[in-house]
């Protein structure tokens, strides 16, 4: 393979993964707990957090309820980098680890 084809196929990697990382910077995520629902975007920044079936919460259990925030937020944020992993794993492993 010569020097000139390779620098294309780096620069055609380069591009895929640029596209790949602005897709799932655009995308939601979705994390759910009992009495919560978080949404992030793929830059891990929370766009909303829902709160479910709030009537029946007594005072004492607003320490499960942070608990809950916590689950959830964790939930959608181990779904962004499950997709990164799916969509850039490959080109993370061809160029040695970088993502």
């Amino acid at each position: 393979m010569n020097m000139n084809a390779l620098m294309q196929q780096a620069q055609k990697m380069q591009k895929d993964i640029l596209k790949k990382q602005e897709e799932i910077q655009k995308s939601e995520y979705t994390g759910s707990s009992q009495l919560v629902d978080v949404v992030i975007y793929g830059t891990k920044k929370i766009k909303s957090i829902n709160f479910k079936d709030l009537e029946n919460l007594d005072k004492e259990d607003l320490e499960m309820l942070e608990d809950m925030i916590k689950i959830a937020i964790n939930e959608a944020i181990s779904k962004v980098e499950a997709d990164v992993e799916k969509r850039l794993g490959a080109y993370g492993k061809t160029v040695g680890g970088l993502f």
